[in-house]
């Protein structure tokens, strides 16, 4: 049997494997799957088509034996790139300065798998009247790609728990709703010309930018008009453009532009509201002007990712008891995504509570600060005792 780690020691451990959502994360997930095994615990592994990448899911049953129902804490194994980041210590090395512990994922969610992990031995213990679930997914960062394979492979077995955590940097605080988001690249294809015959061209690039200008004063328009929800820092669905390529020389007509957009809704806000007068404008307006330069042009739209808004709602009997734990009523609600809304669709009530700050997720110098992983201990204890 491995030697049981504590919190700190499972966060190390974690850091250390470098899971950026373009590496493999098998190793993590069999260090993972070690300690699931060392305590009796049945796991199921999902993988992406690749092979290349794994989900595992775990049932602690409860003291009867059962595995129905019962608590899923969720959280996701990958982190984002430290590509071009200025960091002052080894990104993969957890690192102790005082009362914080800097590395790659310490807020953004290892932490929160650490404790869920160091505390199995003391769940295992307890007579829980319910089950107690894990569910560790890959590719969060990009999309939500593992967790929806995982749920689908729980819904098509029929287990089907009575709640879920979410574990993401929130600092304790119970979240009830978060914002979609939806990721789309747009490719212009014009014809090339020398610069100095512009009409024997169509410019890729220009009417990339008459979209990229819609797009924008679309977004104006919702910020100014609404729907709004003030639990949100910014009480509006956003629509932005954050990057764009095209063109091969400064006196060629660019045949090719390509650029992604992306909007972030709220959970009011159905996403076919934002698309439809982005596709009218494209349709009937932009590409027959282009068209008109260039019969075999294109616009192109496609969808690259999509992962659906959350709320949970302040009355659920999950919402009530994390609030309960916490002693903490105030109504939380952020702008990220998280598998939160893919759980929710597979009627999974859910809510967002883990240790660590937002504000810290994805910069260099990552860090978790201790007490935050001291605090998430006594909060994951608490909700295992209700269990009992």
């Amino acid at each position: 049997m491995k030697q049981q780690r504590s919190s700190l020691e499972w966060l190390a451990k974690l850091v250390s494997f470098d899971s950026t959502s373009r590496n493999s994360n098998l190793d993590l997930i069999a260090e993972i799957q070690g300690c699931f095994d060392a305590q009796g615990l049945k796991t199921r592994l999902t993988q992406d088509a690749s092979g290349k990448k794994a989900n595992i899911f775990a049932t602690l049953p409860a003291a009867d034996g059962s595995t129905q129902g019962g608590i899923v804490l969720s959280g996701h194994t990958d982190v984002v790139p430290v590509d071009g980041q200025q960091w002052e210590t080894d990104p993969f090395c957890a690192t102790t300065k005082g009362e914080r512990i800097y590395g790659r994922g310490t807020s953004d969610m290892k932490g929160f798998i650490a404790v869920a992990l160091a505390l199995l031995p003391e769940f295992k213990n307890l007579k829980l009247a319910k089950p107690l679930h894990f569910a560790f997914s890959y590719d969060e960062e990009v999309g939500c790609h593992g967790a929806a394979v995982m749920i689908a492979d729980l819904v098509q077995n029929g287990i089907k728990p009575d709640g879920c955590i979410v574990g993401e940097p929130t600092e304790l605080h119970p979240v009830i709703a978060h914002k979609g988001i939806h990721l789309f690249r747009c490719r212009a294809q014009g014809k090339a010309a020398h610069s100095s015959l512009t009409a024997q061209g169509c410019n890729a690039i220009e009417y990339a930018a008459r979209l990229i200008c819609h797009l924008r004063d679309w977004a104006d328009q919702i910020k100014q008009q609404g729907p709004f929800d003030h639990d949100y820092d910014v009480p509006f669905t956003t629509l932005s453009t954050n990057t764009i390529q095209g063109g091969n020389a400064y006196n060629t007509i660019p045949s090719f532009c390509e650029f992604f957009f992306e909007f972030r809704n709220l959970p009011t806000v159905d996403p076919q509201w934002i698309l439809k007068p982005i596709q009218t404008y494209l349709t009937q307006d932009l590409l027959p002007k282009m068209r008109q330069e260039y019969p075999e042009a294109s616009l192109e739209v496609d969808a690259i990712a999509g992962v659906p808004a959350f709320e949970a709602g302040a009355q659920t009997p999950l919402t009530q008891l994390l609030r309960q734990l916490r002693r903490d009523d105030k109504v939380f609600k952020v702008g990220y995504a998280t598998e939160a809304g893919l759980f929710q669709q597979a009627g999974i009530p859910t809510i967002l509570c883990g240790p660590g700050s937002i504000e810290q997720a994805h910069r260099a110098n990552e860090y978790i600060a201790i007490e935050q992983l001291s605090l998430c201990e006594a909060v994951l204890r608490d909700l295992a005792r209700s269990m009992t």
